[in-house]
This record gives structure tokens, sequence and C-alpha cells, in this order.
């Protein structure tokens, strides 16, 4: 057997790929598990021809998930700690979209749209110092260590919720929950493609990397978090339009809020 055919895609994962996987090799040895289709019920479009992701049958141990974020650039293949078991995850209730339409929203415009969305109809939140306006974008965070040495360190902890493992095929993590088809801020943004737009930009500016994903829930590494109250107020500005039930968990003031994610190298939403 050749290098090349120890190498390449474990059968079946090549159907993930658009091309059909051509030169991607992968070469840590999979546990037990299966190719995950969209239920039709969800994917009422019927516009996904692939399954959307592979989803191992147990959860992986710690170290696990590292080394195949290490194998991704040559796999193509993000992997995604998943949590809450068979709904949706197994069942297929998923929702994939393509990718590429990530290119037409910018995370500047959607935080524009959704805060004016939300001053009409969410009077709760102590805004303070920004009120009505929005703040636009913050500045960058500075990075405190790489970005993927960082996800390995938060997926060590996700995966001691004991969960499984799921595999996308995308370019850079921020994608994962468009070609996945998470569902999970349907009541709040009905379509994660602008909020996959966030996350690049996240991406970008705080060495963002998306760790895990449950029912309603998302996991993101953070290598270079706000380091100041300030700066933190105006990240927490972004994370009110992105999810806006973090900040009324967190009491209902973005100040609250911000002293909570200052120097944090985690941030964990979750959509009511």
């Amino acid at each position: 057997m050749s290098v090349h055919e120890r190498r390449r895609l474990p059968p079946g994962l090549e159907q993930l790929f658009a091309d059909g996987g051509a030169g991607r090799e992968l070469t840590v040895d999979l546990p037990p598990g299966s190719l995950v289709w969209p239920d039709p019920k969800y994917d009422r479009m019927r516009t996904h021809h692939r399954p959307s992701f592979w989803l191992s049958d147990d959860p992986v141990p710690p170290g696990f998930w590292a080394r195949l974020r290490r194998e991704h650039p040559r796999s193509g293949l993000w992997p995604v700690l998943l949590e809450d078991g068979v709904q949706p995850w197994s069942a297929g209730q998923i929702a994939p979209d393509s990718v590429a339409q990530i290119d037409l929203f910018t995370a500047e415009g959607f935080m524009a749209e959704v805060w004016r969305d939300l001053i009409v109809s969410r009077d709760v939140v102590d805004l303070s110092p920004f009120g009505k306006e929005c703040p636009g974008l913050a500045p960058p965070g500075r990075l405190m260590a790489d970005p993927d040495t960082v996800a390995d360190w938060y997926a060590d902890i996700v995966v001691q919720r004991v969960t499984p493992l799921g595999l996308v095929a995308v370019d850079r993590s921020a994608d994962a929950p468009v070609a996945l088809g998470w569902q999970g801020a349907v009541h709040h943004n009905e379509w994660n493609v602008p909020l996959a737009a966030v996350l690049r930009s996240w991406e970008e500016r705080f060495g963002v990397r998306v760790v895990g994903m449950g029912f309603d829930t998302l996991e993101l590494s953070v290598a270079a978090p706000p380091m100041t109250l300030e700066h933190a107020l105006h990240v927490a500005a972004e994370h009110w339009t992105f999810c806006p039930d973090s900040i009324l968990q967190a009491g209902g003031s973005l100040a609250e809020y911000a002293a909570q994610i200052v120097g944090r190298n985690a941030w964990s939403f979750w959509w009511d």
C-alpha cells in the first residue's frame, strides 16, 4: 500500500466535499461513526445533496479534538464537539447552507441592523455607555497565544461534558455552523449565515475558533480577548447583537457582562 493510499480520507468522508475530497488526507484513525444527512423536514428546500457532517458514535477523549484540528490543513475537516446527543445531530435536525453566502454579509452591517431592531423590541438592557447609537465593531485584541493552541486547550475543557465529535468540510472554523446546518440561534436570527460573518470577523480580530455547538449553544475559544473594561464594553455591545440572551443572563447590563469577559479565553453563548 502506498503512502498516498494510507493517508487519504476514510471511505465515505469524500462525500462531504463538493469536489469529492480530491487531494485531502487524514492520518488520524477515526472511531466508529457515520455521515449525517439533513432530515427533509428541516431541509425543506432540498438544496443540500451531500451529507452535512460526520458524527462519532460515542464521546471522544481529551486530546482527540486537537489531533484532528492539526490535520485540518490537509484534511479540510474542522472538528466540532457536539453536545446534546441525538437532538439535533444524529436525528439530522439541521438546515445546511452554502458557505459562499457568508460573503454577502459583514459583521458591521449585521451589528448595525440588529442594534436598531433590538433598541425597539428590547428596552430591558442597560446599554451604558452606548445608548441607542450602535458603536460599531470593537478594535482587535492582542494575541495572548496562538489561536489554535488556545482552541486545543478549550476543547479539552468542553470534552469533559462527555460529547461526541463532528467533522465538517470547511476552510475555516467560522463557517462550520453554516455547513453543518446548526439552528441554535433560530429564536434570535432565523438564518445562521449572517452570524457566521460575525464569527469570521471575530476570528480575525480576537483569534476566535469554533470549538463546540449544542442544540442552542455555541462554544468559542478566544486567543485575543479584551484586557480592559473599556475594550470589553465595546466587545459586549457586539455580543448583545450576536446573542442578546447573553446580556440578559448576566443581569441585563453591558457593564456587568463586560466585567465577565475581560481576559477570558472562551466565550459561551446560549440562545434561550
